[in-house]
Formats: structure tokens, sequence, C-alpha cells
């Protein structure tokens, strides 16, 4: 009679112990599985169109005719568009004429899609604030002065986005005064980072100043601004400085002085369109996205969300880009195939924030201290 009134009792517990309406484990929201399949661009209209694809990462992909209803777009930072001088011309002989000459074609440069910005800091940039009122400076320079000689008269090379937009500009290869190219400015960010044990470098990554630094860094030609540009760079670097607002003046000054000669100018940039399926119930919402590197960023993948599973389910990726790094947990992968492979993968203490400059917490958490302790 004990042992069957104990029996009774325990099962009585364990009928207790299993009611309510609580799940033992709660669902993620993020995809469970990620698919990167290696797609060439004038492919991705068609998959992206039949939802074999929810995403296509990376440029270089155009819609014949009217985009599809199903289809949204995300813009972000292409490339900078750059003029230099060839230092063999006899046009580089001489301040004032080249200076005119690199304004003439600056000026002809916005077409199609260039968008005239001769100053090295975007509207696309999270600190482009603090530099609004010199870019704005800089157009009324280069669109007052009309002295410079005519571009049908100068030696142009042109090569990337500009050539499509410039057929006429080919000077040749060994002979040519001035040449239009362009920097692609997720590349620029990429060549920039460095990555250890979680933790991505230098802070500045993604700020307009540094950006600028690194395009027009052997721009000069006048030895002080040189040295001057060189010293606020350092400081800023370095965290030389007592504030915010001595921070902001350096990056003014840096990007004024490297912007102060003509031997190499940015002249615009372009905006870069990535596509993604928006279709009920086979597409994708809640996106984000990096200004400079658009759907290729950390915060893409923790941000999506699969509009046919309202929990886990299957992300499909598509890129221009075969896989071409070795596995590296440390430091990480460096081709855009195995670096949108760590995005998915990896978990840094912190990430890029999507819009501006700065950085948002990861894995880690900024608590306050007790001073008296």
């Amino acid at each position: 009679m004990r042992t069957f009134s104990a029996l009774v009792c325990a099962s009585t517990g364990v009928t207790i112990a299993w009611g309510g309406h609580e799940l033992p484990v709660y669902p993620s929201f993020y995809p469970h599985e990620i698919e990167i399949r290696t797609l060439a661009p004038e492919l991705a209209p068609t998959v992206l169109g039949d939802a074999r694809i929810h995403a296509y990462v990376g440029g270089g992909v155009h819609f014949s005719g009217a985009l599809p209803e199903v289809i949204g777009t995300v813009e972000s930072l292409g490339s900078f568009v750059m003029v230099r001088v060839n230092p063999q011309s006899p046009l580089a002989r001489d301040q004032q004429s080249t200076c005119a000459a690199v304004k003439s074609v600056v000026r002809d440069i916005a077409r199609g899609d260039v968008v005239f910005h001769p100053y090295g800091v975007t509207p696309l940039h999270g600190d482009y604030l603090y530099h609004a009122d010199l870019a704005e400076a800089a157009k009324a320079r280069f669109t007052s002065a009309r002295d410079g000689p005519p571009v049908s008269d100068l030696r142009v090379k042109a090569t990337g986005v500009v050539a499509q937009a410039h057929p006429t500009w080919s000077a040749p290869a060994a002979d040519w005064d001035l040449e239009v190219y362009d920097v692609d400015a997720a590349s620029l960010v990429v060549a920039s980072t460095r990555t250890t044990n979680g933790w991505l470098a230098p802070p500045w990554l993604k700020a307009g100043w540094f950006h600028a630094e690194r395009l027009l860094v052997d721009s000069g030609s006048d030895p002080a601004r040189k040295e001057r540009a060189d010293v606020d760079f350092l400081r800023l670097t370095t965290g030389d400085f007592r504030d915010l607002a001595e921070r902001v003046n350096l990056e003014r000054d840096l990007v004024t002085s490297l912007s102060a000669g003509c031997h190499t100018v940015v002249a615009g940039y372009t905006v870069k369109r990535e596509y993604f399926n928006t279709e009920f119930s086979a597409g994708i919402e809640s996106i984000g996205y990096d200004s400079i590197e658009g759907l290729h960023s950390p915060m893409f993948i923790r941000t999506v969300k699969l509009k046919d599973f309202p929990w886990n389910g299957w992300l499909r990726l598509g890129i221009d880009a075969r896989p071409a790094a070795a596995w590296n947990p440390i430091g990480g992968m460096t081709d855009p195939f195995g670096r949108l492979m760590w995005s998915a993968t990896g978990d840094p203490a912190l990430l890029p924030s999507p819009y501006d400059a700065g950085w948002m917490l990861n894995r880690i958490a900024d608590l306050p201290t007790n001073q008296g302790q």
C-alpha cells in the first residue's frame, strides 16, 4: 500500500510538471539555412523573378524594361569617379593650365550613372553633415570657372563606368593628358579592413574622411599641404584631440588639404543598385543594408526575414564570385564569397552601423560602472 501511494504521488507530480503552454525551445527569427550560389549577373533577373533566389548580392544586374512589381531595390555607394593628370603630359608643367583642364573634364563627367560631386565625402557617408558646406563650396568652384579648354581639345582616357557614357574619351594608353577612372567604394573598405578573433578594425573604416585620404593620399604637389595632411591624419588615427569639435575640425582640414591640388581629384560618384524578391509569400522583407557595401554586410544577414516562414526557413542568395580564399577562423576570409559566408557564420563583437560611420554592439554590452568602487 505504501509503495502504491508513493507511485500515485510521483505520477501526479510528473503530470503537473508537464502542464502549461510554454515551449521548451523558443524559435529563432533568423534563417536556419543560408545558401550562397555563384551566379552571373545577366542570369539574376530571371532567377530573382522566379524566386529561385531571394536576393542578389552585388551590382552589375540590369533589368530590361520596367522593374517587375515583385522586385525591390536597395541603393548604396557604388564607386568614386576620379580624374588624374598624366605627369608626362605637357599639361602638367603649368599648375593653372592643369587645374583649368581638370575642371573642364569634371564638369563634363556627370552623365548617365555618374553624380557630379567634386568632394571626397559623399551624402552616402555617415559623416557627410560635417562636410556638407565644404562639398557645396567645391561644387561652386567647379561650376563657376568656365575658362578651361574645351574637352574636345584634350586627350582623355576613360575606363570603367565613365567609358560607357563617354565613348569618345579613348586616348591611347601611352599618350594621354587626363585619365578618368573609378574606384569601387566597397573594395576600398575591404582593402582597409583587418579582422582578428572577431574584432573588425580600424574604427574609422567607413568614415568619409578616411576614404578621401585613401583616394587622395598621393595627390598633393605642395609639400606644406602634404605635411599638414599627414599631421592631421596621424592625430585622427591616434586619438590626439580633446573633444568632438576638435576631431571634426581635423577631419575637415584633412579633406580640404587633400583636395587643394589638381593632379588627382574626386569628380563624383555612382550609386550601386542591388535587387531582391518581395513577392508574398516567396520573398523577403525587413532588410537592413550597409550604405557603403549594400547587401554585402553582416547587417543584411541579421535583419532579413522570410515571408513564408514565421521563423527559421531557407535563405537563398546569389553572388557573382566563386570561392577563392581559404577558411581562416582567426583572420576571416578576404574574397567576396568568403566574406559573405563569414557574415553569416561569424559573430564579431561589434558590427559596422548600416547607415553611418559608427559601430553597433553585437556580442558585448556597454554597461555603466559604479564610480565609487
